[in-house]
């Protein structure tokens, strides 16, 4: 066992005896389907502290040749398949850490790539000394040679492909060095069993193709059939709850929200193994200094880019067109590039169930997947001054609450007039949906544990523009907002009744407020009514 060449994997030996464990082995089912055959190349990319490196050494320690994991998996999910033997401990696996290799190269490209080769070259010719090796310095050739003499396949696993794409961003020749050095070793190759990368970014792309087209990419924005091992499945999540005894519903909470296709909720595995480790809900998230770079371009309001955030962090769902992106650092020529890679951090979730619309498959609605990250961008809007309107107004979100509950309207009229002169930009309304953003907004931090919040609910005759009812063992009053610009408040009530809103509520047991909001475009003032309802 060498450093690169099948070398041992204490971090995944350690995972297993943690206090916190979740089998994720029957990804084998499928790389092993896959191995040896014309798609066996995969690159699967997903936020940072997402399992990625755990994955990673847990594919060294299954296939890696001269030595024996059977203890590590015999009780496992992969124990169960029909070829578990047939692949275990069988191939010559090269593992490579990239982030690493770059920091030991002084982050010099052409010098990580020299020493590099030269390493796996000398284990190589340590593990088949009469193998007879030409061309040293090519780590390809080296590869082919071995191959040949040994007739043994190798898995190729790199961890943090891409730290070379985020380090060396505006280096676009490094860049094309470092993917031309990857393209050798992989293209066209024989000796290649099975190849294995995961990283935060998927390839990079130049227009609309791959640097490294042999492999088939498995992303936030299309993980294909490999969603649930993106992070910890629900049934996963519930299965721990129940064993370490944490609330459920909490859990779902803070780090739920990741949702694909076939996989409705994914979580952060960081994030749930901690809160379990120190029974204690809250933020796990480590902030990158890839996001705080985004900071200029949200400053810019590229293309309205500031106005899309505001809508998110008041729980409203944006539209992103993710076709455009060329999977870089540097490369935002819109508000879609900058928010596509929001969404490969971690920091933006796809909602396929979203009311939005969307009929384009490079289209997906978007949302902040969940309290953890909610918190991440509300320390944005705390800390900047081009969102101090927006910090202001989420500020006072608990004394509007008890406003709405003490049925002082108007304290809550009062409210959004404050916001509007503080910051225009987040209150120029033009109809009704404008203003269901303000009110969202103003409300996000205060019914946060209270309220599950239900927008544009058909019900009755018409649709409610807003509902809040409380969660479970809340006891509070349920909320329902209807909105309108430059009508009145009363107006609103009256829709209320007239179309019989109150349906929903018809088996709710609890107390309904009924709230109506005006916006005057001539004014530019706030009407409010607030009444308690009956319910027949």
């Amino acid at each position: 066992m060498g450093d690169y060449l099948n070398p041992s994997s204490p971090r995944y030996e350690k995972l297993k005896k943690s206090k916190v464990f979740v089998d994720k082995t029957d990804i084998f089912e499928i790389l092993n389907e896959n191995l040896g055959k014309e798609k066996c190349f995969f690159c699967l990319s997903r936020p940072r502290r997402f399992g990625k490196s755990v994955t990673a050494q847990m594919i060294c320690s299954y296939y890696a040749r001269c030595q024996d994991s059977s203890s590590l998996f015999d009780n496992l999910k992969i124990a169960s398949f029909d070829d578990y033997k047939k692949h275990l401990n069988q191939y010559d696996v090269i593992f490579i850490n990239m982030t690493d290799e770059f920091s030991r190269a002084s982050h010099i490209v052409k010098s990580m790539t020299d020493i590099l080769t030269k390493s796996i070259v000398r284990e190589l010719k340590e593990a088949y000394p009469t193998c007879v090796i030409s061309s040293p310095e090519f780590l390809d050739l080296t590869l082919q040679e071995v191959f040949n003499y040994s007739k043994i396949p190798f898995v190729i696993v790199i961890d943090e492909w891409d730290c070379i794409m985020r380090e060396k961003k505006e280096d676009p020749e490094s860049l094309k060095q470092y993917l031309e050095w990857l393209k050798a070793i992989f293209k066209d190759k024989p000796y290649v069993g099975l190849a294995y990368m995961t990283g935060i970014l998927p390839i990079k792309k130049y227009g609309f193709h791959s640097a490294l087209n042999m492999f088939a990419e498995y992303s936030m924005t299309e993980p294909l059939n490999l969603g649930q091992y993106i992070g910890f499945t629900e049934r996963e999540v519930q299965s721990l709850c129940n064993e370490f005894k944490m609330n459920f519903n909490q859990m779902q909470q803070w780090y739920d929200g990741y949702s694909f296709t076939d996989v409705p909720h994914i979580y952060n595995p960081n994030s749930v193994v901690k809160s379990i480790s120190r029974k204690r809900f809250g933020s796990y998230w480590t902030k990158t200094e890839t996001f705080e770079s985004l900071q200029e371009y949200i400053d810019m309001n590229m293309e309205g880019l500031r106005d899309d955030i505001v809508k998110l962090i008041a729980g409203e769902d944006v539209v992103v067109n993710v076709a455009k992106f060329q999977n870089d650092m540097v490369t935002f020529k819109t508000k879609n590039d900058v928010l596509t890679l929001l969404i490969h951090l971690g920091y933006l979730a796809i909602k396929p169930d979203s009311d939005i619309r969307v009929d384009n498959i490079s289209k997906f609605a978007v949302h902040i997947p969940n309290e953890e990250i909610k918190m991440e961008f509300r320390n944005i809007v705390e800390d900047n001054e081009k969102y101090s309107g927006v910090y202001n107004l989420i500020s006072k979100s608990y004394d509007l609450l008890n406003d709405i509950w003490s049925l002082n309207s108007d304290a809550v009229a009062k409210v959004f007039d404050e916001a509007h002169q503080d910051h225009t930009s987040i209150l120029t309304y033009n109809d009704e949906n404008s203003l269901s953003c303000v009110i969202s907004l103003s409300l996000v931090l205060s019914t946060t544990d209270t309220y599950n919040v239900i927008r544009e609910l058909p019900t009755g005759k018409g649709v409610a523009d807003l509902i809040y009812l409380p969660k479970k063992g809340v006891n509070k009053p349920a909320l329902l907002i209807e909105l309108k610009y430059d009508k009145s408040a009363q107006s609103a009530i009256t829709q209320i009744k007239e179309k019989n809103y109150l349906q929903f509520f018809k088996d709710y047991k609890g107390e309904v407020l009924l709230v109506g909001i005006n916006y005057s475009k001539d004014t530019k003032t706030h009407q409010c009514i607030i009444e308690k309802a009956k319910i027949d």
